[in-house]
């Protein structure tokens, strides 16, 4: 980024770009971990998932943590960020990039924005799905593929329709070194929409299974 960018630019985006620059990958496994970490602490309120049970006797401020849904999983949720989710998509726009580097045009472009959401894209979410369910408690291979069942066409469709247009707003309209912080704001948004579905399919489930086991008591 040029001395003059970083003037029209807020100082603490302009600091995050030059270290994104320089730590690509650390900068975004940062960045990917706060994000997930707040996605599902919005999702688990936004879904009206019941707060995290504690002990009584527990202190006030781990009290406070959960009724702010602040759990185990918005950690694993960071470490899902941090170890898989940046890395994973660092390594894929990487070599998207480098197979398309030197190309130029609209034709380039499309071939670029295909190869994202049928390559790309598919790999992020099952990825995703994946460590959602185990995550969410799924204990075996069967359980995860009942999630990757139940979301992944749901998920792709979504992406199909979501992604294109802000990746062809931010060609159009934005330098490219706010590609990246624009697209963690984006996919921040569609992911809390995800996760909060998730969670709403699962606690829809628990009550149906709830509902079940009281019908088969009485």
């Amino acid at each position: 980024m040029s001395a003059v960018q970083a003037k029209q630019v807020n100082p603490l985006l302009a600091a995050y770009l030059r270290t994104l620059s320089a730590n690509p990958l650390r900068t975004k496994a940062i960045t990917t971990a706060l994000l997930q970490f707040f996605q599902e602490i919005l999702a688990s309120h936004l879904a009206g998932a019941p707060p995290p049970r504690v002990a009584k006797d527990a202190p006030l401020l781990v009290h406070l943590l959960a009724r702010a849904q602040v759990s185990g999983k918005a950690f694993k949720m960071a470490a899902y960020g941090a170890l898989i989710s940046a890395p994973l998509s660092h390594s894929l726009v990487n070599a998207l990039q480098k197979f398309f580097a030197g190309k130029t045009g609209l034709q380039a472009r499309l071939g670029m924005l295909l190869a994202s959401q049928l390559i790309v894209a598919p790999i992020q979410i099952f990825s995703y799905l994946s460590c959602m369910a185990v995550i969410n408690g799924a204990k075996s291979v069967d359980e995860v593929a009942k999630t990757l069942r139940a979301g992944f066409g749901r998920v792709l469709r979504i992406t199909w329709m979501t992604s294109p247009v802000y990746t062809v707003f931010a060609q159009q309209f934005l330098p490219p070194e706010m590609w990246v912080p624009f697209f963690n704001f984006m996919q921040f948004l569609t992911g809390t929409y995800f996760n909060t579905k998730l969670k709403k399919l699962r606690l829809e489930a628990d009550a149906k299974a709830k509902k079940e086991r009281e019908d088969k008591k009485d």
